[in-house]
């Protein structure tokens, strides 16, 4: 199975290409943040350079979030015309088990953190199954405070990877003993893990229908529901 693989997620971008577990080959930025303007160049250049043309594509895998709500659309618009374009498997996976992928370690609790400002988080826990990172709390957007008690609730040793420049301090003062920190090459996305992921999962239903999974409500959103109280909570895309 020849399949691409996209994380536009955060500040990183990572492109794979892959046929089955075989990677061959993948490029990933950190320092561009305008994932819109690199994406496709850098999708174009992969296939040349693997001598593979669009229509050699099998699946495409994207990151479909939580996370930058401007980068999930720019990874998910693209992967969604790919695969009704050329009439291809789409497949979504969490960015946040994207990352905890990068762990190998059997058994081994992992927890990853995006920034979500004022103090919340993107995160969810996950334990290493078979070499692949098995939900154990589901993705959320919550308090940091909220979050880490319940890390240390479980007594075990617990990776953290993702953004803890704010965070660090408060993590070692609860975690203790319990907690791992890596090197923050381990907190980057790396599009192979996302390809690996998707490889066996079952590909999405309906391709027009697939959105990212923002777990927190866009500004137009709540400012939406602030000024109709009386409407009902569905999605809001389908009131416009």
């Amino acid at each position: 199975m020849k399949l691409l693989a996209l994380d536009t997620s955060n500040q990183p971008l990572s492109v794979a290409l892959m046929d089955d577990d075989q990677l061959l080959a993948q490029t990933t930025v950190t320092v561009h943040p305008k994932h819109a303007s690199y994406l496709q160049p850098i999708i174009e250049s992969l296939m040349t350079s693997v001598h593979l043309d669009p229509e050699d594509l099998d699946r495409v895998v994207v990151a479909d979030g939580p996370g930058s709500y401007t980068g999930l659309r720019t990874a998910v618009t693209t992967a969604k015309t790919l695969a009704a374009t050329l009439n291809i498997e789409l497949v979504g996976i969490s960015s946040i088990a994207a990352i905890a992928a990068n762990i190998l370690t059997e058994g081994q609790l992992v927890t990853v953190l995006f920034d979500g400002r004022n103090d919340n988080v993107f995160t969810g826990l996950y334990r290493i199954k078979n070499g692949v990172p098995e939900p154990v709390i589901a993705d959320q957007h919550t308090s940091f405070d909220q979050w880490v008690p319940q890390l240390v609730a479980t007594g075990e040793s617990v990776v953290v990877l993702g953004d803890l420049v704010n965070f660090e301090d408060r993590l070692a003062d609860q975690l203790k003993s319990k907690l791992i920190t890596l090197p923050a090459i381990m907190s980057i996305p790396q599009a192979q893990q996302l390809g690996r992921l998707g490889l066996t999962m079952t590909p999405v239903a309906d391709v027009n229908a697939f959105v990212p999974r923002y777990l927190r409500l866009t500004k137009a959103e709540a400012d939406w529901r602030k000024q109709h109280p009386e409407e009902d909570s569905s999605d809001y895309v389908e009131k416009v």
